[in-house]
C-alpha cells in the first residue's frame, strides 16, 4: 500500500511539474502569439490586391522585354504548301494534278533603325519602373497598415484611460456614501460624481464601438482578426534637420519610376523615327521535297530592302504624338519630384509638431496625475472640496486621453515622414 502510495504521490508531482511547463510554455506562446506592426505588414503585403496587380504588370514588363528580344532573333519555321489546279487546263506538264512544296524557312532581319534594341532597351527601363510603382505601392500600403495599427491602440489605450476614471469615481462614491453616513458630506455630492460616472459609462461605449471600427479596419488589411498587439517600435523624441530628410528625395521610389518612365517615352519616341528608315531583311529557303520548278534547286536565298517614300501623314503623326509623350513624361517627371520635395516638408511638419505636442502632453499628464493625488490628500484633511477631487479626476482623464492621442499621433505621423523618404523597408520593422 506505502508503495502505491509513494507511485501515486510521484506520478502526481510528475504530472503536476509537466502541467507547469505546459501552462508556462501555452502563456509565452500566448504572449508571442500578439501581432507586431512588421508582423501585420507581411500580412498586409500577402492580402492586399493592389500590390498582387503590380506583381502582374512587373510580369507583363518582363513578357514585353522578351518580345523585344525576339525580334532580332532569326525566325525559323516550316511551311508546307499544296496546290490543286483543274488539270485539264493547266498549262505545265510537271503540275498537272496541281503543286506542292515544303521547305524550311529562314528570316533574319539585318536592318530597321535598331528600333528593336531600342524596344529592349524600353522594355527594361519600363520593368525597372513598374518594380518602384509597386516599391511606393508597399510604402503606402505601410502607411495604411501602420494607421490602423496605432489607431486601434489609441481606442484600447482609451478604454483603458475610461476605466481608471470610473474606478476613481467608483472609489470617490464609496468614500462620499461613508463621510454621508457621519455627516460630513452632503448628497448632492455623492449625486454630482454619480452624474459623472454615467457620462464615463456612456463614453466607454462610444469608445468601445469606435474600438471595434479600427479592428475591422485593421483586420480588412491583414486578412484576419488582428487580436492582441504588440508595439516593439521605438519613435525619436526629435528629429534631425529637414534637410536630413528631403537630401535624397530624387532616390524616392514613385520619383524613380516617373525618371525610368521618361526614359521609356524617349525610346518610343525613337522608334517612331525609325519608321522613315529603310528596312533590310534577308530570307533563306531550303526546300525538303517539291515538285515546283525549278525542281533541280534544294534552296535560295532572298535580299529585301525596303525604302519609305511617302505613306501619307501617318509616320509624321506617330513622331509627333511620340515626341509629345515623351515631352509629358518629362514634365510629369519634374511635378513628381516637386511635390516629393512639398510631401516631405509636409510629412517633416506634422512628424515635428507631433513629437513637440507629445513631449508637452506628457509632462501635463504627470501634473495631472500629481494633481489627482494631491487633492485626494487634501480632501481627507478637510482642504478642498469634493467639486475639486472630481475636477482634478476630470482633468486627469482628459490629460491621459489628450497624451494617448498625441502619442500615437506621434507614432503615426513618424512613419509617415519615412514613408515619404521613401525609407519603409521590411528590415526596418521587425
Amino acid at each position: 500500500m506505502k508503495k502505491m502510495i509513494r507511485l501515486f504521490i510521484g506520478t502526481g508531482m510528475a504530472v503536476s511539474i509537466f502541467f507547469l511547463l505546459f501552462s508556462e510554455s501555452f502563456a509565452e506562446n500566448i504572449k508571442s502569439s500578439k501581432l507586431t506592426l512588421g508582423e501585420c505588414y507581411r500580412l498586409a503585403l500577402k492580402q492586399s490586391e493592389t500590390i498582387a496587380i503590380n506583381s502582374e504588370v512587373i510580369r507583363e514588363a518582363e513578357a514585353r522585354f522578351t518580345q523585344a528580344l525576339g525580334t532580332i532573333l532569326p525566325q525559323v519555321s516550316f511551311v508546307w504548301t499544296q496546290t490543286n489546279q483543274d488539270s485539264e487546263r493547266a498549262f505545265s506538264s510537271y503540275n498537272h494534278n496541281g503543286s506542292f512544296e515544303s521547305k524550311f524557312v529562314f528570316k533574319q532581319t539585318l536592318f530597321s533603325g535598331f528600333k528593336e534594341f531600342a524596344g529592349m532597351a524600353g522594355s527594361r527601363l519600363e520593368q525597372k519602373q513598374r518594380i518602384n510603382e509597386k516599391k511606393r505601392a508597399e510604402e503606402l500600403l505601410f502607411v495604411d497598415v501602420a494607421d490602423a495599427f496605432y489607431l486601434l491602440l489609441e481606442e484600447q489605450e482609451d478604454l483603458k484611460t475610461m476605466a481608471l476614471i470610473r474606478k476613481a469615481l467608483n472609489d470617490r462614491i464609496v468614500e462620499l456614501k461613508k463621510r454621508e453616513d457621519v455627516g460630513r458630506s452632503r448628497h448632492s455630492e455623492i449625486v454630482n460624481a454619480e452624474t459623472q460616472l454615467y457620462n464615463i459609462e456612456a463614453e466607454i461605449q462610444l469608445v468601445k464601438s469606435q474600438e471595434l471600427v479600427a479592428k475591422e479596419l485593421l483586420a480588412f488589411l491583414i486578412g484576419r482578426d488582428p487580436g492582441a498587439l504588440l508595439d516593439k517600435e521605438d519613435t525619436p523624441d526629435s528629429l534631425e534637420p529637414e534637410s536630413f530628410y528631403a537630401v535624397n528625395f530624387g532616390s524616392r521610389s514613385d520619383v524613380k519610376a516617373f525618371d525610368f518612365a521618361t526614359g521609356v517615352a524617349k525610346k518610343e519616341a525613337y522608334i517612331a523615327k525609325t519608321a522613315l528608315l529603310p528596312t533590310v531583311t534577308v530570307q533563306g529557303d531550303y526546300y525538303e521535297r517539291r515538285n515546283t520548278t525549278p525542281l533541280d534547286v534544294s534552296w535560295d536565298t532572298v535580299l529585301k530592302i525596303s525604302v519609305p517614300i511617302f505613306e501619307g501623314t501617318t509616320t509624321y503623326g506617330n513622331i509627333a504624338q511620340a515626341n509629345a509623350k515623351s515631352r509629358e513624361a518629362k514634365l510629369q517627371y519634374n511635378r513628381a519630384k516637386r511635390l516629393a520635395i512639398q510631401d516631405i516638408h509636409d510629412s517633416y511638419v506634422k512628424a515635428y509638431s507631433a513629437i513637440l505636442r507629445s513631449n508637452a502632453m506628457e509632462k501635463a499628464l504627470k501634473s495631472a496625475e500629481l494633481n489627482y493625488s494631491l487633492q485626494k490628500e487634501d480632501y481627507r484633511n478637510n482642504l478642498v472640496s469634493n467639486l475639486d477631487v472630481l475636477t482634478a479626476i476630470q482633468n486627469f482623464g482628459n490629460t491621459r486621453r489628450s497624451y494617448m492621442n498625441a502619442f500615437y499621433e506621434k507614432k503615426r505621423a513618424y512613419w509617415q515622414l519615412q514613408a515619404a523618404t521613401g525609407n519603409i523597408i521590411e528590415d526596418e520593422i521587425k
